[in-house]
């Protein structure tokens, strides 16, 4: 796997006892660690109004992770375009891109507010993905400066600039990057023949572009290296119990340590619909030993014929989730930076 980039994407989980800006600051401290072990690049996402998320407002947090970084790349994973201006995110990333040269990445996503409220809140409507590809197209114009949809409009700092882009493959989001000429970000490990075939139509209808001139592909989803199976598993624990309460109860919670989720599985706190949900989350995500790991993400990048990997591990407990990181970087073969 030497010849496949290893990243993170980091959502700012929240948990259970702990405000928001403690997980700002984990996020923060954890992109530190993983430029420390080697890591390619460290992405924030955005997700508005979630309890269990912090992660709001990504471009403001790339920014800090940027000034607390050297040189690791730093990107979002992503910024949401029916949620802003294209004018607005050329300017924001350009800023960025003017501040850090050479490190940052913009990656950008189709999705819309997860309830009807936000949405409203954030002046989209439900239908609002429809006009991504639109959207795309004007925000890579300004950075060319031949976008036409405002054609006396120019973004500063972004004219001039190269920022590389991603698409996130939410729906036609595959489509849309080989269309565009853009690398594609698509997951998740759980899916891996809608994922082979995704990549297959992106790589045989890509068009190549100044910013990628072949396909680039990067598979994004879960990891979970520890000493044993059972405490790799055990990682997976409090995410899985907030994804089985957020499909039965509307609301995305913080995470909660396994201990506490374990002991609320063995005994009668969920309903059979929580408990279904809970046992689907905890299904096929990569996680084991590291010789596990290794096997199969090889197997995986073998089908794939990925470009990188990008690993989006959430966990209550801190220093475990920092070790499982160290422990991948041991099976990618990732080389520190002291």
């Amino acid at each position: 796997m030497r010849t496949t980039q290893f990243s993170i994407l980091d959502r700012s989980r929240t948990r259970e006892g702990h405000p928001p800006g403690t997980a700002l600051r984990d996020t923060v401290e954890l992109a530190r660690h993983a430029e420390r072990l080697g890591y390619h690049r460290f992405w924030v996402a955005e997700h508005h109004g979630v309890p269990g998320v912090a992660g709001s407002a990504p471009t403001v947090l790339a920014a800090a992770v940027a000034s607390a970084t050297t040189a690791i790349r730093v990107g979002t994973g992503g910024v949401m375009l029916p949620n802003h201006r294209p004018l607005v995110v050329a300017e924001q990333f350009g800023v960025l891109a003017s501040l850090f040269p050479g490190r940052i990445d913009m990656g950008l996503g189709r999705s819309v507010g997860f309830t009807g409220g936000i949405r409203r809140a954030l002046g989209t409507g439900k239908d609002a993905a429809e006009g991504f590809e639109a959207q795309l197209a004007e925000l890579l114009g300004y950075f060319t400066g031949a976008q036409s949809a405002h054609p006396q409009v120019h973004a500063r700092p972004a004219e001039g600039l190269t920022v590389p882009a991603f698409v996130l493959a939410t729906g036609a989001g595959a489509q849309v990057a080989a269309r565009a000429g853009l690398a594609l970000v698509i997951g998740d490990f759980r899916a891996p023949v809608k994922v082979l075939a995704a990549v297959e139509e992106y790589r045989a209808a890509f068009r190549p572009s100044a910013l990628w001139p072949r396909p680039y592909v990067v598979i994004s989803g879960t990891v979970a290296v520890a000493g044993t199976t059972a405490a790799a598993r055990r990682l997976l624990v409090p995410e899985a119990r907030a994804m089985a309460f957020a499909r039965t109860h509307g609301v995305f919670p913080p995470l909660r340590p396994a201990a506490d989720v374990e002991r609320e599985v063995a005994g009668d706190g969920m309903s059979a619909r929580e408990r279904d949900g809970y046992a689907q989350a905890l299904r096929g995500h990569v996680h084991g030993t590291p010789e596990q790991v290794a096997a199969d993400l090889g197997a995986l990048i073998e089908r794939t014929a990925a470009d990188e990997v990008l690993v989006t591990t959430s966990t209550y407990d801190r220093a475990a989730l920092l070790e499982s990181f160290e422990r991948l970087a041991g099976v990618a073969g990732l080389v520190g930076r002291g």
